[in-house]
Formats: structure tokens, C-alpha cells, sequence
């Protein structure tokens, strides 16, 4: 009963969700303050943060945030560049969710770190297109490719032209996407120096969750952009209703997120108010169709635009894969995966690592569910420090060659 009703809000959601992304009860929203995430969530914090902007080969404005230590003498030895990338349906905010001890932003910050917070096109933190209205259908013609190969290819080039070192990537869920993809890139993987994937992601055709599932099967996806639907917006008046209904207290939160992500052995729902008053970020329509597409086809490819106009678009019927072998054996790769996540499945990521040449480093907790990774109570022992000890490793060889 709590799928079909979680599937009907959804496509009720979407039909509806057209709407401004400002135009959100106060229940979800915190007042807007001027300076963005910094002034959001980081300064108030004591953590020193300035906001950045980039802009993409194709026009959009990318806001970043770099985050450094409280301590005024960690401060003054400022560590490696560490570039973070969220998933889907969020943005940079997502690092800085859990409580102050458990937020990755924050612990490597502490620890250090030089924290770079990227922000993808169409979320929050990022700040549009240099012509296009976020109204414009064009604004939301794109796909996790163009994330990968115009947002984070731009984010790299962005933070190693500051920092004139190479810089360590973190990326969650599609944040693994993009950067599996943008990897097999030579010019922008060499100016990466090793990425940590949490929830790795390159196939989806063994994902176990119901609810992704049945919309797959409905072809939801692409009902949704034969309606013209172009945005998909949670934030809009609608979404929040559906959202206000579906988590009707906390437990049916809980089961809702479970439906989708697989259950979460130590999720944190003591903290969903806040976090539904930045999550979810919108999206578009293209993307969801292209995750839908690596879902029914079992490949890690481009946006599959049908045979005539792939022909036009890549000068061949099917669209191109990426080929994860092209990536280098000599980047560093940590993977952190869960025996409980039902959309970055076991089998899928075991398929990741067979199209790998290189051996990463791995860490697998059996209990965790897709959001444990992020929002767990005790992900900071479980996850963090592990990832933060293979960074080290990779800075202490660098050292001596």
C-alpha cells in the first residue's frame, strides 16, 4: 500500500511540478540569506567558506564553495584540494546534512583538507545560464552526460587552476556517474590525483528497488517528456504537498526513502525536517529518462536519442559507451558500497570493478543502505575515516617519488 501510494504522489508530483522553485511553504524553507551556502549552513558552522563560480562550455553558471578549518593553525597549512559531487535530487548542501561530526564537508575540512563543494546545473547553489531562463525548455536539455563531461570537467579544471595542484575527487551516487565517465577523459583525469566513490555507480540493470522499478516498467520517463515536461521539481507547490503527505511523520518518511533506496540500517530521521528544508534540489526530465535508459539497457552509455538522430549527434545508430578500462591504472580509487543499497547494487558495482584495469581500495558494510553513506549516525567510524586514511596513503606516496 505505502509503494502505490508513494508512486501515485509521485506522478501526481510530476504532472503538477512546473512550478518556481522559490515558491515553497516556510515549513520547508529556511529564509533566504544573501552569500549562499556559506551563509546557509557553513559559516554559521565557524567554518571560513567563500562562494566561487565557474561557467560551463555550454553556458551555465556553476557555483562552488571552498571550505577550510575552524583552526586558525590547520587553516595556515592548508592541504590537498578535495572536490566533493552530490547526487541526484541534491546539491553541495548534501555534504553538510549530518550533525557537525558526522558531515564529511566538515571533517575534512578539520582534518585539513583544501574542501571544494561543487553544485551541478539547475540546483540551488548554482546560479543559471549566461541567456537561458531556468522557464526556457532548452534550460533543462541535459542529461547526466553533460553533468559529467561540461559541469564536473569544468569544477576540475576550475579548482586545479586555483589551486595549481591536482585534486582528489569524492562523489556520491551520480556524483560516481559523472566521475566514472568524466575519468576516461585524459585531460581532465590528469589533473586528478585519486577519487573516493561512495555508492559507485556505472550500470544500473541489477537495481533491486521496488519503486524505481515499477516507474521504469510504467515508462514513466518518457510519459513525463511526452507531456513537455521538462523539470522535475519538488520544490514547486505541488511537490511539496506530495511530500508533505508522504511524510506524514517521520516513520512514513522513513519508508518512503526505504522504498527507493533500500533500507538504511543508521539513518538519521531525527533531522528530516531539516533536511527537507534543502533536499530535494530539482533536476530535469532528459536525466531521469537517461538513468531509465542505463537501467533497460545494461550499458554505460550517452544519451540513447534513437537511431537516426544518434547518427546526426555521434555519427553512429547507438549511442557510445564509456569505457571504464580507458581509465588509468595509475588514479587511486577507494569505492565505499553497501550490502543494502537497492540502487547501486552489489552486482552492478562487482561489474564496475570487473571493467576496471586498475585494483581499487574497497569498503563494504553490509547493513548500509544508499543513504547510510551519507546520513548515517556513525559514518564518520564506518566510511570517513577510511577514505580519509587512503587519501593519506596516496599523499604519502606522492611524497616520495
Amino acid at each position: 500500500m505505502n509503494h502505490h501510494r508513494a508512486v501515485a504522489g509521485l506522478i501526481i508530483f510530476l504532472l503538477f511540478s512546473v512550478g518556481n522553485f522559490t515558491a515553497v511553504p516556510q515549513i520547508r524553507r529556511k529564509p533566504q540569506v544573501t552569500g549562499g551556502l556559506c551563509a546557509h549552513l557553513i559559516q554559521s558552522a565557524g567554518f571560513p567558506c567563500t562562494e566561487h563560480q565557474t561557467k560551463t562550455k555550454d553556458g551555465f553558471l556553476l557555483g562552488l564553495q571552498r571550505v577550510s578549518s575552524r583552526s586558525t593553525i590547520v587553516r595556515g597549512e592548508m592541504g590537498h584540494p578535495v572536490l566533493l559531487i552530490h547526487g541526484l535530487f541534491m546539491a553541495g548542501d548534501a555534504w553538510f546534512m549530518n550533525s557537525a561530526s558526522q558531515s564529511l564537508g566538515f571533517i575534512l575540512a578539520d582534518q585539513g583538507f583544501d574542501v571544494w563543494v561543487g553544485n551541478v546545473r539547475g540546483t540551488r547553489w548554482s546560479h543559471g545560464h549566461v541567456s537561458l531562463s531556468v522557464k526556457n525548455k532548452e534550460f533543462w536539455d541535459w542529461s547526466w552526460q553533460e553533468l559529467a563531461l561540461y559541469d564536473l570537467a569544468e569544477m576540475i579544471r576550475y579548482v586545479n587552476k586555483i589551486t595549481k595542484a591536482k585534486i582528489f575527487v569524492v562523489g556520491h551516487s551520480q556524483g560516481t556517474i559523472m566521475s566514472l565517465a568524466v575519468f576516461t577523459k585524459p585531460d581532465i583525469v590528469d589533473m586528478v590525483k585519486a577519487a573516493a566513490l561512495l555508492c559507485p555507480i556505472s550500470y544500473l540493470d541489477h537495481i533491486t528497488s521496488d519503486f524505481v522499478l515499477r516507474l521504469v516498467k510504467i515508462r514513466l520517463d518518457e510519459v513525463i517528456l511526452a507531456l513537455g515536461i521538462h523539470q522535475l521539481n519538488f520544490k514547486s507547490n505541488m511537490g511539496t504537498q506530495i511530500m508533505d503527505m508522504m511524510c506524514d511523520g517521520h516513520i512514513h518518511c522513513d519508508i518512503w526513502l526505504s522504498a527507493i533506496t533500500g533500507k538504511n540500517c543508521c539513518f538519521n530521521d531525527s533531522r528530516i525536517d531539516f533536511y527537507l528544508e534543502y533536499e530535494p534540489n530539482p533536476s530535469s526530465s532528459k536525466n531521469l529518462h537517461h538513468l531509465f535508459q542505463m537501467i533497460r539497457k545494461g550499458s554505460f552509455a550517452m544519451y540513447d536519442y534513437g537511431m537516426w538522430k544518434n547518427l546526426m549527434r555521434y555519427k553512429q545508430p547507438k549511442p557510445p559507451v564509456f569505457d571504464i578500462s580507458q581509465i588509468p591504472t595509475s588514479l587511486p580509487l577507494w569505492m565505499g558500497y553497501g550490502g543494502n543499497d537497492a540502487l547501486a547494487d552489489v552486482i552492478d558495482v562487482q561489474h564496475t570493478l570487473k571493467g576496471l584495469k586498475s585494483k581499487p581500495d574497497l569498503l563494504y558494510i553490509e547493513e548500509y543502505g544508499h543513504i547510510d553513506f551519507l546520513l548515517s549516525t556513525r559514518v564518520k567510524t564506518d566510511v570517513y575515516n577510511d577514505m580519509i586514511r587512503f587519501f593519506s596513503s596516496v599523499q604519502k606516496v606522492s611524497s616520495f617519488k
